[in-house]
């Protein structure tokens, strides 16, 4: 039995879980989101309480079981309190502005200004400059946005410079040795 696939989800007041045999629906205060099935994995609603359950112990089958139940888990997670990536600018003159709450224009040292636009369900918040904060509440989107984000100027190993999450650490290098 997977160790993480085996866990309840608990399902808390306000959030309402809707199963079919071939996707699971979840509605709350934030919003809905939805996936689909495999066939060999199958939830159980007893009460406030969900039970992944697969159908047999072939080799797929437990592979997708701990996905399934990860996956559940985080929508029920975004639904209530939602998802949020941090991102920090490192450099002269790179900042961020954002343009409402669904673009963000990014001054990265090129001779233009890039304008990123936010997905549905993305929200965009730029407390500094330097700042950025990717809201929503589906997991795998914001982590994608953000990821995006990332790749316009990833951060280089001399002098640190370019747009890194909020937790990473950037590993410098010496440099050119003088003589």
């Amino acid at each position: 039995m997977s160790r993480i696939g085996k866990a309840p989800i608990p399902v808390p007041a306000g959030v309402t879980v809707s199963v079919t045999p071939d996707a699971v629906t979840v509605t709350g205060p934030k919003g809905e989101l939805s996936q689909s099935l495999p066939g060999v994995i199958s939830i159980v609603q007893d009460g406030d309480v969900l039970t992944v359950e697969r159908a047999d112990d072939a080799k797929s089958s437990r592979a997708l079981h701990g996905l399934v139940r990860s996956l559940v888990q985080n929508m029920v997670t975004g639904v209530t309190t939602g998802f949020q990536k941090n991102l920090e600018i490192v450099g002269v003159g790179f900042r961020a502005a954002a343009k409402g709450k669904d673009a963000l224009e990014l001054s990265l040292g090129f001779s233009h200004p890039v304008t990123v636009e936010a997905p549905d369900g993305i929200e965009f918040v730029v407390p500094q400059p330097t700042v950025i904060e990717v809201h929503g509440i589906d997991k795998q989107l914001v982590g994608q946005v953000a990821a995006n984000i990332r790749r316009w100027r990833k951060p280089e190993p001399y002098k640190g410079k370019g747009i890194r999450y909020a937790d990473e650490h950037v590993r410098r290098k010496a440099g050119k040795a003088g003589k």
